[in-house]
């Protein structure tokens, strides 16, 4: 099984490593704390399943998880997540996501997860408790995502301005021009109806796009 790991916490990655390299059967063929750099990776290596966390600078996991399907159909995705909260585990399974596993699971529940994804099942940590799951699945009309009504690049560079990146970093880091960055960060004021970089920032964290440590 190839896989990709993605986690911006270099201790972490090298600890999930260390687990998988005991599975015979399973093989790490990248592994990056970038979001933007993941996504290029599963388009490059075209993964079994690809390990993600939620909190990556660049592009978050659930972002890069949308993407995913686009350019390698046939990764199944795992969120790696320390939130077990309906907001998040809703976000996942409408990115698509195959697995949802929480960071204080036990190295057999990793194991586990990888193999029920790789056959084609969905694996949601136990500890994701069951009436959040239901409650999402079984809605008639599911929770309205907030991030949901953005354009894909408004989204990354909402990201970005909670990173703390400025209009030219921003505009360098993806490859257009400085008014087109203004023009996206109007639109995305005027939708949210949020004219702040301060407020965006505090959206960006309450979406979960950011962490409040970012």
């Amino acid at each position: 099984m190839k896989l990709l790991l993605a986690d911006d916490h270099t201790l972490f990655r090298e600890g999930i490593r260390s687990l998988l390299q005991r599975i015979g059967d399973m093989e790490i063929v990248a592994e990056t704390g970038d979001g933007r750099e993941a996504l290029e990776l599963i388009e490059r290596h075209r993964p079994d399943v690809a390990l993600l966390d939620i909190t990556m600078p660049g592009l978050n996991g659930l972002e890069v998880a949308t993407r995913a399907a686009a350019v390698s159909p046939t990764t199944r995705i795992v969120i790696l997540s320390m939130h077990a909260g309906e907001a998040y585990v809703a976000q996942a399974l409408r990115a698509g996501v195959a697995g949802y596993l929480l960071k204080d699971a036990a190295a057999g529940e990793l194991e586990m997860a990888l193999r029920f994804v790789s056959r084609g099942k969905t694996y949601l940590s136990p500890a994701v408790s069951r009436h959040v799951v239901e409650g999402f699945l079984g809605r008639a009309q599911p929770e309205s995502d907030p991030l949901a009504g953005l354009p894909a690049r408004q989204r990354e560079i909402l990201q970005l301005i909670a990173e703390g990146k400025n209009t030219k970093e921003i505009a360098v880091l993806l490859g257009i021009g400085v008014k087109t960055v203004e023009t996206h960060r109007a639109r995305l004021m005027e939708r949210l109806d949020i004219h702040d970089v301060a407020g965006l920032v505090r959206f960006a964290i309450r979406s979960g796009v950011v962490s409040s440590g970012e």
